[in-house]
Formats: C-alpha cells, structure tokens, sequence
C-alpha cells in the first residue's frame, strides 16, 4: 500500500531531523573546516545526495546547524537568574549545577557548546582585537554575575570577561570529554567555580 501525503512528508522532515542533529555532533567534533559531506553522509548512515536533497551546500547546512545550536534558551535562564534576589554567589551555584548537569545528560548541550566555542574562536580570529573573543552573550550574562560578585567580595580580581572565559574555558573542556571521550570523571560544582571564586 502507497504511502500517504502526510506519511511522506513526516518522513521527510525526520529525516531533516536526522540529518540535522548527526551534522551538528559531527561539526562539533570535527569543525567547519574539518567536515567533509562525503565523510558527514558516511557517519549519519546515508547517502551523500540525500544531504543535498535536504541542503544546497555544507556551507546551508552549517548556517542551519548554527541557528538551532545557538543559545537562545540558556540566555533566558541566565537572564532570569541575573534578576533573583540572590548573591552572586548562590547564582553562580544554581548556573554552575545547570550547566554540569546538562553536560552529564544530554550530548546536544555538550556539541552545542563545543560548536559555539569553535565558532566564536573563529571569529575572533577573522576580527583580530581583544574585544571581539568576547561575543558570546552567554559570557557576558556570567561576567555580570561575576561583577556583582566582586563586590559582595566574594569573586576573584581582575576582567570579570576574562573571569567568564575561564569559567566556560572550562565548560568547554568537559564538552569536549563529554563528545570524545567515553571514560572520563566529570567535574564538580566547586571545582568549576573555583575558576572564579576567591
């Protein structure tokens, strides 16, 4: 029996689906520059033309790939968080104990991370000044937290941005672990706000 219309057209966007989670794993670990749509179809499991049927070029599927990776939802947990009536202290704890958890539960998180990471070091590359390594509004929300705590006196000296690149410097490390490594001891709360706590 035929498939029907709307059979069809699920199949298709699972597929989308498919191809889209795998792609951004495989970015992540690989990079732009290091993926290959031959070597990407093979790691998914399909065909290389069914990329394309899907994708114009690597480069769509990058930009694809970019837009559900971004940080949209993190943002507005940690703008939430900036506005608690709670010491910088106890909203680093709560960002810390969110993030470690993610990283721990859920691959995505840890490629998501690693891809943004990749992508913001890029760029800092092409722009070449010391403002632009930090873009990430994520760092800036941390440096914030990171300023509020040095003033109560409770957070290390010094560039509350290079503080919040310490701290998700790493984050990253342990995405990294996370997506390469299949045995590896995950880090504690206290020891990834050692990073930025007196």
């Amino acid at each position: 029996m035929p498939k029907s219309k709307e059979r069809c057209q699920e199949i298709r966007e699972e597929m989308r689906s498919t191809i889209l989670q795998k792609s951004l794993l495989y970015f992540a670990k690989n990079g732009f520059a290091g993926t290959k749509i031959s070597d990407l179809s093979k790691s998914i499991g399909i065909g290389q033309g069914t990329i394309y049927v899907y994708f114009e070029s690597k480069e769509e599927l990058y930009q694809e790939i970019l837009r559900i990776a971004d940080y949209e939802q993190e943002l507005k947990q940690l703008k939430l968080l900036l506005h608690l009536p709670l010491s910088a202290k106890g909203k680093l704890r709560r960002l810390s104990e969110k993030v470690l958890h993610q990283l721990q539960e859920d691959e995505m998180f840890a490629a998501k991370i690693a891809l943004n990471t990749q992508m913001m070091l890029e760029q800092s590359r092409e722009f070449a000044s010391v403002d632009t390594s930090y873009q990430s509004e994520l760092y800036a929300y941390t440096a914030k937290i990171i300023g509020q705590g040095q003033k109560e006196g409770t957070m290390a000296e010094g560039s509350s941005m290079k503080l919040a690149d310490y701290y998700w410097g790493v984050v990253y490390l342990y995405a990294l672990k996370r997506l390469f490594t299949t045995e590896y001891e995950m880090i504690g709360v206290e020891d990834l706000e050692r990073t930025v706590l007196k």
